[in-house]
């Protein structure tokens, strides 16, 4: 089941698109202090050759993410560097696995991928993001850095288990 309810990445999603640069400044600086490892991420694509303005996109999503997260109400734990690691390659041997069956089978898998994902909800409006960005730009090999951050972003977000003891009523 969905810890970050529609209201909440709703919410979200309004609070994050309504601010200014000095109110993401605080969130990225709120976002640094709670969840380094999450914002170093993103910050470390520019390493990989990642523009500025795509970057941008990425801690755009992050912050959508992260803003979603507080507003479950739930104490979300350190989402560690090895949680990244971890779920990073979870992901890719997903999409390898895709990459090697026929297209209805790709969809079948693609499909139960979705249904078992534990926030469709984050998913889905990442994804969703992510192909109007890729409407929007001329393709780059760097776009794939971007789009497997912010689907990491995602999954640490997903599978990162919470205490049952330690959830808000």
């Amino acid at each position: 089941m969905s810890r970050i309810s529609l209201a909440a990445l709703t919410d979200a999603i309004k609070t994050v698109r309504a601010m200014g640069m000095e109110q993401k400044e605080a969130l990225a600086n709120e976002l640094f202090l709670t969840q380094p490892n999450l914002f170093g991420s993103a910050l470390a694509l520019q390493r990989m050759g990642v523009s500025l303005a795509k970057i941008e996109v990425v801690l755009d999503l992050l912050f959508v993410c992260f803003q979603s997260m507080k507003q479950s109400g739930l104490p979300w734990p350190l989402i560690t560097e090895a949680d990244l690691d971890k779920q990073m390659g979870r992901y890719v041997a997903t999409v390898r696995f895709g990459e090697d069956l026929k297209p209805v089978q790709r969809q079948r898998a693609m499909m139960q991928y979705l249904e078992a994902h534990p926030e469709k909800l984050l998913l889905a409006h990442v994804t969703d993001e992510l192909n109007k960005w890729l409407t929007t730009v001329a393709p780059e090999t760097t776009d794939n850095y971007v789009m497997l951050a912010a689907m990491n972003f995602v999954n640490c977000i997903a599978f990162t288990p919470i205490s049952k003891l330690a959830k808000r009523t």
